[in-house]
């Protein structure tokens, strides 16, 4: 009788032997299996908030890391589900800071592009108070207004990125969500927009780029609100009056922006840009206050799911698998023995 192959045993780089719900599927395949893969990209540590994905039930797109860690009963007096006080400390890092990190970024840059702007009397302000624009549009601030916004836009994006696996790990429909991440994907587009094509150079670009960094960045986070008016059930992290507050920002958004129009229409220009520097600077507070949103979350998880020409999924959500080798036929005398 033919002995029955041993299982392939894999191993973690780090040491220790993978949990045998990971291991690969040692019965044999009818059909190839070509590049069968599932990505995981580890970021952060903190605590969970969302569920996994029903379609990548190994892993999820924000949760905890995959490292097996053997269950340490608490001996400082702590309960078995209670948090230590450092890792309880910690829950304000790494993702938290993203948000609170890009407001305090998009704040300095425009202001420190506006001081370099006075410094060398490329503005005048007994004219009247600039527009951010017009002060970005001369060199030398003019390469660092650029830089400093592109990397706000790529922080931007990825903050709403991480904003729409959010959300659908809590349930919110596809529709609406893609609707939302893609409002926010806008708003960063116009952002760079901005900082790359000058007011002075390319004025119907830049007027664009700013439509949709101001209107359709302020229309993101109305949709927001929005949903949390229309799912009571989504999970409302921070202190009761955060929800108050972004309402209250996003009202005075819309006030201030319709303002804004109806005074450069009417040639008031220096109001008028008394109310977009205001504006931005409440956009970059409804940025920083998705920290509050973030601050329960652990990791980011990349995971790729194989196409349908592919028969079997992975059996580790972390590694490269395929299917073992067949093991050769033995001779009829080594199956005798």
């Amino acid at each position: 009788m033919q002995a029955s192959p041993e299982p392939v045993r894999r191993k973690w780089p780090f040491g220790g032997e993978v949990p045998p719900q990971w291991q690969p599927d040692s019965r044999p395949v009818t059909q190839p299996l070509r590049s069968s893969c599932v990505w995981t990209l580890l970021f952060f540590e903190s605590r969970p908030l969302s569920k996994p994905h029903p379609q990548c039930p190994s892993v999820s797109s924000l949760s905890r890391s995959h490292r097996p860690v053997a269950p340490v009963a608490p001996t400082d007096g702590r309960t078995d589900g209670e948090l230590e006080p450092s890792r309880a400390l910690g829950m304000w890092g790494y993702l938290a800071l993203l948000p609170a990190f890009l407001a305090l970024w998009a704040a300095t840059s425009i202001w420190t592009v506006f001081a370099i702007a006075v410094a060398n009397k490329t503005v005048n302000l007994t004219e009247g108070i600039p527009y951010i624009s017009l002060c970005g549009s001369f060199p030398p601030q003019s390469c660092i207004f650029s830089q400093l916004l592109n990397m706000g836009a790529a922080m931007a994006a990825w903050i709403c990125i991480l904003r729409y696996h959010q959300f659908r790990d809590w349930g919110v429909g596809k529709w609406f969500n893609r609707l939302i991440l893609s409002s926010g994907l806008l708003c960063a587009l116009g952002t760079s927009m901005v900082g790359n094509f000058q007011q002075k150079i390319q004025l119907r670009v830049h007027l664009t780029g700013a439509f949709l960094a101001l209107f359709v960045g302020h229309v993101y986070f109305w949709l927001q609100l929005f949903l949390s008016w229309r799912m009571k059930s989504l999970p409302q992290p921070g202190a009761p009056w955060i929800g108050p507050l972004r309402l209250l920002l996003c009202s005075l958004c819309t006030v201030l922006l319709v303002t804004m129009v109806i005074l450069h229409t009417s040639l008031q220009r220096s109001a008028a840009a008394v109310c977009e520097w205001v504006v931005a600077m409440l956009l970059f507070l409804l940025f920083g206050l998705l920290a509050v949103d973030f601050s329960g979350l652990e990791g980011c998880t990349l995971c790729l799911r194989p196409g349908p020409s592919l028969s079997l999924q992975p059996a580790s959500p972390i590694s490269l698998q395929t299917s073992p080798p067949p093991l050769p036929q033995l001779p009829p005398v080594a199956q005798a023995l």
